[in-house]
C-alpha cells in the first residue's frame, strides 16, 4: 500500500515543488512592490491563488502526513538537504490557508535595503510566469523565508524551502533582512556555477554592498592651468596672480525648520545643527579658498559660531543679515594674507513703498587688493570686485527678481569702475534662484534682455506656469525713475558728467548773447517795474542780431528700445552646466528630489562666439582667467546619496569653488 502511494506521489512532485516556487516567485514580486513604496504592508499573505491546484496540493500533504514523511523524503531526495521537522514545517507554512495568518510582522527595512530592492526592480522582469492572480499580502510573525536553488544533478531537480535561519552565514551578517536568492550557503566559482533550474525565469542577485558617501559624492577637480611656481604666479603670456574662491548655500536651520516637510527623507541626526556646523567646517578646511562667498547664514549662528572659526582659520569675514525679520543672510569672508580691503558695501534690495522692491533679500559687495609677494619687486595686480547675493525664490515673481538683479549690477558698477572708466575684474556669485539659460541668466551673461512682455514665472525658468489663464507680464519701464538706476543697470547720477567733463565758457564768449534777438525780446508775464523792466534794452551799434552759436550738442548715445535692459560688465559663467562624462546636466540642488541649478559664480571674460569651439570653457580669457574648477555631480549621483542633504553633504546646496588668474603687470 505505502509503495504504490509513493509511486503515486512521485510523479506530481515536480509539479507540486514547481507550483511552490512559482508561488514563491509571487509573493517575493509582492513584498518588493509593497516594501518600494511603504515600510508596512496591509493584506491577507498567500503564496499563490486558492484553487484546483491548491486543493489538490493539500490532498497531498494529508496524504503524505497519514502514510510517513520519512519515506517520502526519502525518496525525493537521495541527499541531504534538510531534517525531516524542518521540512515539514516549511512546507506546511506554504500550504496553509492565507487567512489564517493574522499576526503582524514588524518591519525592519533599512533605507540602505530598500535603495537594494528599488534597484533590483530596475533589472529585466525576473517574474514573467505567475501561478493565477496575485494575491494580497499580510505580515507574518515567524521566521523570514528565503528560496534556495538546489544544486542540479540527476538527483536534485527542484528547490527546497528553508527559513532564513538556515542562510544565516558569513554573507548575510551584514543584511539579514533582506530576501535574495542564493546558490548555495558557501560561495561557489564561476566554473563551477550551477544551471539555473528554472526556465524562463531571471536569477535575482543579491544586493550589492553600500557604497561609500565619499565614492558617490566623489568631485573631480577640472585643471585648466600650467605649471606654476611656488609663489602661487604663474609663468606663460605673463606672471599671474592666483587666488580660489567658494560659493556656498549653506541651508539656513531656521528655514531648514520651516520648511521641515522637504527633509523628510533625511534622518533627523544629520539635520541637527552640530553636526552640520562640524560638516561644514571640515569642507572649508579641506578646500582652504582664499575667498568664502556664502548665503543663508543665520545670525546667531554666525556671530557665535562661524565667524569665531572662520577667524581662527584666518578669514576676515563681513556680513550683511536680510532686511525685516528675517534671520538670515550673506557673509564675505576674505584671507587678508592674500587681499587688502578696499571697500565694503551692503545692498538691500528692499524699498519702502514700492511694491517691485518689497522683499528683505540682500546683497554684499567688496573691493579686494591682492597683495603681491613682496620678492616679485615693483609690480602691481588691479584691485578684485567681489559681490554674493541671494536672490528672491518665488518662481512667479520674475520681475522682482530682474530688478534686484539690476540693484546689484549698479553697485557693482559703482566699486569696480575706474578712474578711466572701465571695470576693475569682478566675479559676481550666490544662489539666483534661475536656471541655466533662462532670460535672467542670459541677461546676466550677454548683458541684454528684451523684457517687455515677458511672463513673470519666465524670468527664472524654475517652473512653467503657461498652463495658467492669468499671467502677470512685465511692462516697461520696469521699475520707476525714482529708483535712481537706469536701464543700463548704472546708477543715474554716475551717468551725468562730472565738474570736470562739463563744457566751460569764456566771458567774452558769453557777453556775445548780450543783445541777441531773444535777449531784446520781453519775455511772456514778465512784471513790469519801473525802472528795471519797463525800459527795452537797445542793441549798440556794431553787434549782431544773431549770433553764431558754436555746437554745444551731446553726442550721440546709443539708445536702446523700450522694454531693454543692459549692463557692461561681460561676465560668463564658470560651470557649462552639462557633464559631457555622463551625458547629464550639472546639478546644485535638489528641491523634493527633482535636482536643479541655481547657484552660479561669474567672472569678468568676453564670451566665446565661436559655435564650432569645442573647448569645455565656452569663453575667451579676459581680465580673468579660469585656472580650475570643482567639478559637479548629476541627479542621479544625488539620487545614489540620498539626496541633499546627507550624512556627507550637511546643506541642500553643493559647493561651488574655482581658481582664477589675474594679471599681474610691471612699470
Amino acid at each position: 500500500m505505502i509503495a504504490s502511494c509513493l509511486c503515486y506521489l512521485l510523479l506530481p512532485a515536480a509539479r507540486l515543488f514547481r507550483a511552490l516556487s512559482d508561488a514563491f516567485f509571487t509573493c517575493r514580486k509582492n513584498a518588493l512592490l509593497a516594501k518600494s513604496s511603504s515600510s508596512q504592508v496591509e493584506g491577507d499573505f498567500a503564496m499563490a491563488p486558492r484553487g484546483p491546484d491548491q486543493e489538490e496540493c493539500e490532498g497531498l500533504l494529508q496524504q503524505w502526513r497519514e502514510e510517513g514523511s520519512s519515506q517520502l523524503l526519502s525518496t525525493v531526495s537521495d541527499g541531504p538537504l534538510v531534517d525531516k521537522g524542518l521540512a515539514e514545517s516549511s512546507l506546511a507554512l506554504l500550504m496553509d490557508n492565507p487567512g489564517e495568518q493574522d499576526a503582524a510582522l514588524e518591519d525592519k527595512w533599512s533605507s540602505r535595503q530598500l535603495s537594494d530592492l528599488r534597484a533590483a526592480e530596475n533589472l529585466e522582469e525576473p517574474f514573467p510566469e505567475v501561478l493565477g492572480e496575485e494575491a494580497p499580502l499580510s505580515e507574518v510573525e515567524g521566521p523570514m523565508w528565503a528560496a534556495v536553488p538546489v544544486q542540479t544533478g540527476p538527483q536534485y531537480t527542484d528547490c527546497a524551502v528553508l527559513p532564513m535561519g538556515v542562510l544565516a552565514t558569513e554573507q548575510w551578517d551584514e543584511d539579514p533582512a533582506v530576501v535574495a536568492w542564493s546558490i548555495a550557503p558557501e560561495p561557489v566559482s564561476q566554473e563551477e556555477a550551477p544551471v539555473w533550474p528554472f526556465a524562463g525565469l531571471g536569477q535575482l542577485q543579491p544586493p550589492p554592498l553600500e557604497i561609500p558617501y565619499h565614492e558617490i559624492l566623489w568631485r573631480e577637480w577640472e585643471d585648466f592651468s600650467t605649471q606654476q611656481d611656488a609663489q602661487g604666479l604663474e609663468a606663460g603670456d605673463g606672471p599671474q596672480f592666483q587666488f580660489t574662491l567658494m560659493s556656498y548655500n549653506i541651508l539656513a536651520q531656521d528655514l531648514m525648520q520651516q520648511s521641515s516637510e522637504l527633509y523628510l527623507h533625511c534622518h533627523p541626526d544629520i539635520l541637527n545643527w552640530s553636526y552640520r556646523f562640524a560638516n561644514l567646517m571640515q569642507e572649508f578646511q579641506h578646500w582652504d579658498p582664499d575667498i568664502l562667498c556664502l548665503q543663508e547664514v543665520q545670525e546667531d549662528h554666525y556671530w557665535e559660531q562661524l565667524e569665531p572659526s572662520l577667524r581662527m582659520m584666518g578669514f576676515t569675514c563681513f556680513y550683511k543679515r536680510r532686511t525685516g525679520c528675517k534671520t538670515d543672510g550673506c557673509a564675505v569672508c576674505y584671507k587678508p594674507t592674500r587681499f587688502r580691503l578696499l571697500c565694503a558695501s551692503p545692498v538691500e534690495y528692499f524699498r519702502p513703498g514700492l511694491e517691485l522692491l518689497n522683499r528683505d533679500n540682500v546683497g554684499l559687495v567688496l573691493l579686494l587688493q591682492p597683495l603681491v609677494p613682496e620678492g616679485l619687486g615693483q609690480v602691481s595686480v588691479a584691485p578684485l570686485c567681489v559681490a554674493n547675493t541671494h536672490v528672491l525664490y518665488n518662481p512667479r515673481r520674475g520681475d522682482i527678481k530682474l530688478a534686484q538683479m539690476a540693484i546689484l549690477l549698479a553697485e557693482v558698477d559703482k566699486v569696480a569702475r575706474l578712474s578711466d572708466g572701465s571695470h576693475c575684474p569682478i566675479v559676481l556669485c550666490g544662489d539666483l534662484n534661475s536656471v541655466p539659460n533662462s532670460p535672467l541668466y542670459n541677461f546676466i551673461r550677454d548683458g541684454e534682455l528684451q523684457y517687455h512682455g515677458m511672463p513673470a514665472w519666465k524670468v527664472s525658468g524654475q517652473e512653467d506656469f503657461s498652463h495658467q489663464l492669468y499671467q502677470r507680464r512685465l511692462q516697461a519701464p520696469l521699475w520707476p525713475s525714482s529708483l535712481g538706476i537706469t536701464d543700463c543697470c548704472q546708477y543715474a547720477t554716475s551717468c551725468h558728467p562730472t565738474n570736470a567733463e562739463r563744457r566751460k565758457y569764456s566771458r567774452d564768449f558769453l557777453l556775445r548773447f548780450r543783445f541777441c534777438n531773444i535777449a531784446c525780446q520781453r519775455p511772456v508775464g514778465l512784471v513790469l517795474m519801473q525802472g528795471v523792466t519797463d525800459t527795452k534794452p537797445e542793441r549798440p551799434a556794431g553787434w549782431a542780431e544773431s549770433v553764431i552759436e558754436e555746437d554745444t550738442s551731446e553726442p550721440d548715445i546709443p539708445r536702446h528700445p523700450v522694454g531693454t535692459i543692459q549692463h557692461c560688465l561681460h561676465l560668463t559663467s564658470v560651470y557649462t552646466h552639462f557633464l559631457p562624462q555622463h551625458g547629464r546636466p550639472e546639478v546644485t540642488t535638489m528641491p523634493l528630489g527633482l535636482g536643479t541649478t541655481v547657484d552660479y559664480i561669474f567672472f569678468s571674460a568676453e564670451s566665446c562666439e565661436d559655435g564650432n569651439r569645442t573647448d569645455r570653457r565656452r569663453h575667451r580669457d579676459g581680465t580673468l582667467k579660469l585656472l580650475g574648477r570643482l567639478s559637479l555631480l548629476s541627479e542621479e549621483a544625488l539620487w545614489a546619496a540620498n539626496g541633499l542633504p546627507n550624512p556627507f553633504c550637511s546643506s541642500d546646496h553643493l559647493c561651488l569653488l574655482a581658481r582664477l588668474g589675474m594679471g599681474v603687470t610691471t612699470p
